[in-house]
């Protein structure tokens, strides 16, 4: 168990998974640099927004946002969200991110996070019968009314039963 798992299990306990998730990232050194903040998270996790605003801290030399901060904002919410979502039983990692600029950013950015619930079962029902799979999730940063889009991230998550993860590095092991 990681040092933030540790803090998320002891933490969810005491306040409930949607604010520990919500103030565990938001005070977390790893995503306070990217300077996004969430906003919101729905009490099952299936929908968290953030916000992104521009400072100094994050403004290139073009005078516009840095694409790394619009990158380190996205990068890890979809992945802890599904681990979340999903529970113990499961093995989820980021297998690869694109990301794409449409317009150079100068004012705050905003994305949400959601899944469905049918996009929950579709996952757990697909894990069950291949042992492991890659999804595709997309998310937007726009402005704060949603009407311009600055930039999309496409990530790649890998899912696996746990039982089936663990037998398959058992196996590589055993090659090494």
């Amino acid at each position: 168990m990681s040092y933030y798992q540790a803090i998320a299990t002891i933490a969810t306990k005491y306040f409930g998974v949607s604010k520990a998730f919500k103030y565990g990232f938001n005070w977390s050194p790893m995503y306070r640099r990217s300077n996004a903040r969430i906003i919101a998270v729905s009490k099952d996790l299936m929908k968290i927004e953030i916000r992104l605003p521009l400072t100094y801290k994050n403004v290139n030399y073009m005078n516009s946002m840095f694409g790394g901060s619009m990158f380190a904002a996205v990068d890890p919410i979809p992945m802890i969200q599904l681990v979340s979502i999903l529970g113990k039983e499961y093995v989820v990692w980021d297998k690869s991110a694109e990301i794409y600029f449409k317009r150079p950013a100068k004012e705050n950015l905003f994305a949400t996070f959601e899944f469905s619930n049918e996009e929950v079962e579709e996952i757990k029902s697909r894990v069950k019968s291949e042992k492991e799979i890659s999804i595709s999730k997309s998310t937007i940063l726009t402005n704060k009314i949603g009407d311009t889009v600055y930039c999309e991230v496409k990530k790649t998550i890998y899912i696996a039963d746990k039982m089936f993860y663990k037998q398959k590095n058992a196996q590589r092991r055993e090659k090494i």
